[in-house]
């Protein structure tokens, strides 16, 4: 004897219950997890070169510094020049500085310095004899940015 046993196979139900049933599950996974908050950062990041001059044994009185700085790379010459007061031997001075700042490096035409990757030579010349004098390459900078989430 036979029994016959019902079919229950719907093709098409079972994937449209499959699909819903992996929206939901996804639903409910995405609504269960965290919500990220990138934080976000704003970056710079200048390169300088500290130049200085010092009269070690304080003989010459009051003197004025012009640094004078020269771009290997574009031929331009950048200066600053410093006024020394009476007991004071000397000074450092950081090449390139702001605009904003009232002792910057700047060319014979006004033009302010940037930290333009290259080789620089520089001197300091004190009543027009150069005294001091060296040479700096500028490097190539990057910045970096770390995402944060809470």
């Amino acid at each position: 004897m036979m029994t016959s046993v019902p079919s229950f196979y719907a093709p098409k139900q079972r994937s449209l219950a499959g699909r819903v049933t992996g929206a939901l599950v996804a639903l409910l996974l995405l609504s269960a997890a965290p919500k990220a908050h990138a934080q976000t950062w704003m970056v710079s990041t200048n390169a300088q070169i500290k130049l200085g001059i010092l009269d070690k044994y304080g003989q010459l009185g009051p003197y004025s510094a012009t640094f004078i700085v020269h771009s290997e790379r574009t031929g331009q010459d950048f200066y600053l020049v410093k006024e020394l007061a009476k007991g004071q031997t000397g000074v450092d001075v950081l090449f390139p500085t702001d605009p904003s700042d009232p002792d910057y490096f700047k060319s014979e035409k006004g033009e302010a310095a940037a930290a333009t990757p290259g080789r620089y030579t520089w001197e300091c010349r004190v009543k027009g004899v150069k005294a001091v004098g060296g040479r700096f390459v500028f490097p190539e900078v990057a910045n970096d940015v770390t995402v944060v989430n809470r």
